[in-house]
């Protein structure tokens, strides 16, 4: 299975991003804030949607929309194979879509060790930390050890993507 588009129109939403001038900026991913042209490269330099540069990576005359998209598409490979070689049961697209968002948010590793993943493959699983599936899907709600509106914001629309019909 590959993400929907709608699962990309989502994702996007979740994701955000920064535009100069009808162009992606690179921007510090943990405040949003654009990058000042010439200035160092902070540890989570961000462009697109999300997508960390590498070692190498030159954007700093930023990238179209199509490009943007592109490299989304790209980063997400890697998600999309950790869900499919992680789940063991029959998913709808709407499901495996809101499992993508939330592996490619939280890393493949930590999303293959999940209680998430315990109760989707596992309908007899039970956790004493979290009761339900949604209980555990919501705790990745942290950032640096406190809760984040957003991260709580980002659950709550991958859970109702999850529980779409």
């Amino acid at each position: 299975m590959k993400l929907s588009d709608n699962g990309i129109r989502t994702l996007k939403q979740c994701e955000g991003r920064v535009m100069r001038n009808g162009r992606h900026v690179i921007y510090d991913d943990k405040n949003g804030q654009p990058i000042t042209a010439g200035a160092p490269l902070p540890r989570g330099a961000t462009i697109g949607y999300g997508h960390l540069i590498k070692p190498g990576e030159d954007f700093r005359n930023g990238i179209d929309e199509d490009a943007a998209t592109e490299i989304l598409r790209d980063d997400l490979k890697h998600a999309e194979r950790a869900v499919c070689n992680t789940i063991t049961s029959n998913l709808r697209q709407n499901q495996f879509d809101a499992l993508v968002m939330l592996c490619f948010n939280i890393g493949a590793r930590n999303f293959a060790n999940s209680t998430v993943v315990k109760y989707i493959n596992n309908p007899n699983f039970k956790s004493a930390r979290y009761p339900t599936l949604a209980a555990a899907w919501c705790a990745w709600n942290r950032t640096g050890g406190h809760v984040s509106a957003g991260l709580v914001r980002r659950r709550g629309i991958e859970w109702e993507l999850f529980n779409q019909t």
